[in-house]
């Protein structure tokens, strides 16, 4: 029997073959595995909905699907993306491989409901994909009452159930990440020296656990009133269609934070490192973080100004809209300003860097002409809004999230990947995205409807364009799946620090131990010390 002492010399891949012993596991690091395993299935089956979706827009007429399967596609893939996909997709993986070593713990504070955090979101899952395989849903994924609860003809009740179950996920991986983050961090390890990508996770717990319970009742109401007829959001048993509105939305758009506040920190890590300088604005990047969280609970409303508010709550959400706005300016000009003069190195983490900065702040830019009432009463329900949602949602956290798992690869698996064929696929993802969406703007503008399965004649090669992208697209997510599988068995060592970073989960073997750390460490340094590391090399050429 192995003890606690010699448990160390075993990494978490090879301590235990069987299969068994992954499905009940409580190695922080092999949960996460898990979790990285599902959301890439999902991924790829919310993209094949996509890409089906992009077919039917090659041509103005509805040619290729009936009208209520194309309700269903987009649906469907609203669902998957968002609840299977985005929101655990950084907290899940990298949050629960990468918390405890970047902290100096051995695990999380709560192992045990960590593994049924997993098995809760395979649950939920279930239910959505049983949803899917027996009719599929046609309400869109905000199920807007009262299409939701009265007139849709598809499995509702299967789909929210599955919504409402996947939430108490997202709740217990927030929980544990506060906990943690309180309680089990390495003696010296301050608030302050904690890495930015502590506080985006931090920040982003305390909106899993704030905000995911309104959207569970709220979609438990809807269930019930679809059961049992209640009148809850009827208008003519005395209800109010507006309230969902308000509920959904309460939690929804601080979920856009879920999403975007972990993409952050991952951008902060691998800045630091490939410029070798510590992130500029230490402190107000980190309360930032905070900022966005807090401030994500007052904005909900500005999705409902076509609903029936009235103008003077229109206007004051509006303000409030563009106020939120400076946080996360906040972090785009500070980590610009880590840029200026630093060392930078391009390798595939950082191109996906200089991604995400770009497609996050058109996002963010074309989130303020949304914000602005007059505007938004125009662009509504267009393709403007489709466009800007998936450059923040595609362009922020998902080539966060392909950058984050660049990085941290060789400390996952302890081997690397071809560096030629990585930067390919950067290439490609950028390429393909900014072609699938940016003539979406030009549509939405134009006045083409989202959620249209037919459209007139003259919108055609803005769709053409569009779905030719998203082909490109294709590729480069689907190029990493074939070099990150050869690596496996192909790839170089990586050694405990390829790229010579700093932070505490660096510090361990690749892939780390059991238990992370033989000793617990004993911090003395503020965060991202490139200065100090480096110095040892400073003035010394290395050949290349």
């Amino acid at each position: 029997m192995e003890t606690a002492n010699s448990e160390p010399k075993t990494n978490y891949l090879n301590a235990d073959y069987g299969i068994k012993s992954w499905l009940l596991t409580t190695d922080h690091k092999r949960i996460a595995l898990l979790y990285l395993i599902s959301i890439t299935l999902f991924f790829f089956l919310g993209g094949f909905f996509a890409m089906l979706i992009r077919l039917e827009l090659l041509t103005p007429a509805g040619d290729l699907v009936l009208a209520d399967t194309y309700n269903k596609l987009f649906t469907m893939h609203g669902v998957v993306m968002i609840f299977l996909f985005l929101l655990p997709a950084v907290p899940a993986v990298f949050g629960n491989f990468l918390v405890p070593m970047m902290i100096g713990a051995k695990d999380l504070a709560f192992p045990k409901l960590n593994l049924a955090s997993w098995y809760i979101f395979i649950i939920g899952a279930c239910f959505i994909l049983y949803a899917v395989v027996t009719g599929g849903l046609d309400t869109g994924w905000t199920f807007y009452t009262p299409y939701s609860t009265t007139y849709s003809n598809s499995n509702v009740v299967a789909a929210a159930l599955g919504v409402f179950i996947t939430g108490f996920s997202s709740i217990f991986t927030g929980l544990n990440i506060l906990v943690t983050v309180h309680r089990m961090r390495a003696p010296g390890l301050t608030w302050r020296r904690l890495p930015l990508f502590i506080w985006a996770h931090y920040a982003t717990s305390v909106i899993m656990v704030l905000g995911t319970p309104v959207l569970a009742i709220t979609i438990v109401l809807v269930a019930l009133e679809r059961l049992f007829h209640f009148g809850i959001f009827d208008a003519r048993m005395g209800g109010d269609p507006l309230l969902f509105q308000h509920l959904f939305w309460f939690y929804s758009h601080p979920a856009v934070y879920i999403m975007i506040l972990p993409a952050m920190g991952v951008i902060s890590e691998i800045i630091a490192c490939f410029s070798r300088k510590r992130v500029f604005g230490y402190d107000f990047v980190a309360m930032s973080s905070i900022a966005i969280a807090v401030l994500g609970f007052l904005v909900w409303a500005h999705h409902m100004y076509v609903a029936g508010i009235s103008t003077y709550a229109a206007m004051i959400f509006s303000m409030l809209t563009f106020f939120v706005a400076i946080p996360s300016a906040v972090k785009v000009f500070n980590w610009t300003a880590t840029l200026y003069k630093g060392s930078i190195t391009f390798e595939t983490p950082m191109l996906y860097v200089f991604a995400f900065i770009g497609l996050f702040t058109i996002g963010g830019l074309t989130g303020v002409f949304l914000a602005s009432v007059g505007i938004d009463l125009h662009v509504t329900d267009t393709y403007f809004v489709v466009a800007h949602f998936h450059y923040v949602m595609v362009g922020g956290t998902v080539t966060a999230f392909m950058g984050a798992l660049h990085f941290w690869w060789p400390k996952i698996t302890g081997k690397m990947y071809p560096e030629s064929f990585a930067k390919l696929s950067a290439v490609l993802v950028f390429l393909g995205f900014n072609l699938t969406f940016f003539p979406q703007f030009l549509l939405g503008y134009m006045g083409m409807p989202r959620r249209y399965h037919a459209y007139p004649a003259e919108f055609q090669v803005l769709n053409v364009l569009s779905t030719a992208g998203a082909s490109i697209l294709a590729v480069g997510f689907l190029l990493p799946m074939v070099y990150f599988v050869w690596s496996l068995q192909y790839g170089k060592d990586a050694g405990p620090n390829p790229y010579n970073a700093a932070g505490l989960e660096w510090q361990t073997a690749s892939p780390p131990t059991t238990f992370n750390f033989e000793e617990t460490p004993v911090v003395t340094w503020e965060a991202y010390n490139y200065d100090e590391i480096d110095a040892p090399n400073k003035g010394v050429e290395v050949a290349g």
